[in-house]
């Protein structure tokens, strides 16, 4: 099987793709793989060091206003559109996959062109403007959730896979995510992270509600600042850990995210698309604090559909407040039957097979 892969910008965008690439290699070991990518963004990186050959296109996306730039970004569209159909004639692939982001456009764009099969997979409830656009030429539009279905009305065929990041996750050990951490196997664990980066609003409330840890003296909280924000977060957080040194572990970046996740309780996260099916692959109960800064404000939509089948909290910006988000933990840790239910219903969410419902799709377009 040869497979052409492109997505970029955010791990929310690239972690499916790798995970559909792995699947693919499970049944067809001799698959042959190119990603196209921007140098930008963070694929750029997490792709070669997954040893996938990678080629690189310049596009930007569109700006939501009348602007001199969008003018520039239709022109590398266009030329971006070029240098994908001559990376694509070299290559020769039976399929082409979109994951998300700009650079998908001028990719999967020139593979319809082409008559190549071509996939797009979109992550979110509401779908990002890359793959609407997307939608009208590609043989198959994939959906993580059910209710992203009626966003692509106009498309030749819609097909329900779930996220294919949950499968890369589902068999996580969680063994060696007490070891990584340090910590001894069944500690109570709460696990508050901002997402890859990090989130100032997430990491401001966390620091005012170190001083409350000492009301649960047996829970280890593993917090995770993102790289931008770990000194200056460190430093503020040792004003106020005294008595809670012992069971507040402070750190930049988890490289084994799915490991820690599977040792973990209760967790506190954004809801970007990879998280959350991270969290319904492993069953993790969760409170989720969507960014707001994201296009349609598609992280709330995530958070909500969780919410609403009972497998997480939900608590927006607005109104997040140490106090409030304190109690919450507070609340959910000392309720186990709740909690249970919350584990429960997370992971009837979960889609372990998902990168396989991908890689079905692919042997259908391409007549393996």
């Amino acid at each position: 099987m040869r497979v052409v892969l492109s997505g970029g910008g955010t791990g929310g965008h690239i972690y499916p793709a790798l995970a559909i690439a792995r699947e693919c290699e499970k049944h067809y070991p001799s698959s042959a793989f190119l990603y196209i990518g921007t140098e930008r963004g963070l694929e750029s990186k997490l792709v070669r060091e997954e040893g996938i050959p990678f080629e690189s296109i310049e596009i930007t996306g569109f700006r939501r206003k009348l602007s001199v730039e969008n003018v520039k970004t239709v022109l590398r569209f266009l030329k971006g559109v070029s240098r994908a159909k001559q990376l694509l004639r070299d290559f020769k692939p039976d399929v082409v996959i979109g994951t998300g982001g700009y650079v998908c456009g001028p990719v999967v764009y020139a593979a319809a062109k082409l008559g190549i099969p071509t996939i797009i997979h979109e992550q979110n409830v509401i779908p990002g403007l890359t793959n609407k656009f997307l939608s009208r030429y590609v043989n198959t539009v994939a959906v993580s959730f059910e209710q992203s279905k009626p966003y692509f009305a106009k498309a030749k065929h819609v097909l329900f896979t779930g996220n294919p990041r949950a499968t890369a996750v589902v068999e996580a050990n969680r063994e060696r995510g007490f070891a990584s951490l340090g910590l001894p196997q069944d500690s109570p664990i709460v696990l508050v992270v901002g997402g890859s980066g990090g989130a100032k609003a997430i990491n401001n409330t966390m620091v005012q509600m170190v001083p409350m840890l000492k009301r649960l003296p047996n829970v280890h909280f593993v917090y995770v600042t993102g790289q931008h924000y770990y000194e200056h977060t460190r430093k503020e957080v040792l004003k106020s850990s005294d008595g809670v040194r012992n069971h507040l572990h402070v750190l930049p970046y988890i490289s084994n995210m799915p490991e820690v996740l599977a040792a973990t309780t209760l967790a506190i996260s954004r809801a970007g698309a990879s998280s959350l099916a991270e969290l319904t692959a492993l069953g993790i109960p969760s409170i989720l604090i969507p960014s707001p800064n994201v296009t349609n404000n598609h992280q709330e939509a995530n958070a909500r559909s969780l919410e609403q089948a009972g497998a997480a909290v939900m608590m927006t910006e607005k109104q997040l407040t140490a106090e409030l988000l304190f109690g919450q933990i507070e609340q959910l840790l000392k309720n186990d039957g709740h909690r249970q239910t919350m584990r429960d219903r997370s992971r009837a969410l979960g889609q372990p097979e998902a990168a396989m419902r991908v890689v079905s799709e692919i042997e259908r377009l391409a007549g393996k």
